[in-house]
C-alpha cells in the first residue's frame, strides 16, 4: 500500500511543480481527452483554501503514507487501533477523486492523466487496507469481550 501512496504522491509532485511555476507544463501523452495544463491551471485547480489542489493533494496522500506505517505486521492484533483509523482515510482517498477529477462532460471536457493516475492508486489502496481494518476490528470485539 506505501508504494500506491508513494505513486499518487508522484503523480501530484507533477502537477504541484505545475501548479507552483517549477514547470512551464505537466508532461502529458498527446491524447485528445486529455489537457493537465488546463485542468491545473483553472479556477477550480485552487478553489479549496486559495491554493493549489496539488498541495493538499499531497498533505492527503501523506496522512495515508503515516497511517500506513504505524506498525508493525502484527499491528490488527498488536495495536489495531491504527488499521482501523487507516480504513477511513483509505476510503476518503478514492472518494475525493470524483471531486479532483470531474468528468470530461464537464467545464474543460479534459482530463489531467497526473490526477488520474493518483485517482487510480487511491482506488487501488482500497482492498489492501480493508482486510486488516476487518481483522483488527475482531481484535477488538474480543477484547471487549
Amino acid at each position: 500500500m506505501a508504494a500506491l501512496g508513494l505513486g499518487a504522491m508522484a503523480s501530484m509532485g507533477v502537477v504541484a511543480a505545475y501548479q507552483y511555476g517549477i514547470t512551464r507544463r505537466p508532461p502529458e501523452p498527446a491524447l485528445p481527452a486529455l489537457d493537465a495544463e488546463a485542468v491545473d491551471a483553472s479556477g477550480e485547480a485552487y478553489q479549496l483554501l486559495r491554493t493549489p489542489d496539488a498541495a493538499l493533494g499531497l498533505v492527503n496522500y501523506a496522512v495515508t503514507l503515516v497511517l500506513v506505517g504505524m506498525g508493525d505486521r502484527r499491528r490488527s492484533t498488536a495495536r489495531p487501533h491504527g488499521p482501523n483509523v487507516h480504513a477511513p482515510q483509505g476510503v476518503h482517498d478514492p472518494a475525493a477523486a470524483p471531486v479532483l477529477n470531474p468528468p470530461p462532460g464537464t467545464k474543460h471536457r479534459k482530463l489531467c492523466s497526473w490526477c488520474l493516475a493518483a485517482a487510480a492508486a487511491s482506488v487501488a489502496m482500497v482492498p489492501t487496507a480493508l482486510p486488516e481494518a476487518r481483522a483488527a476490528l475482531r481484535t477488538l470485539r474480543g477484547r471487549v469481550a
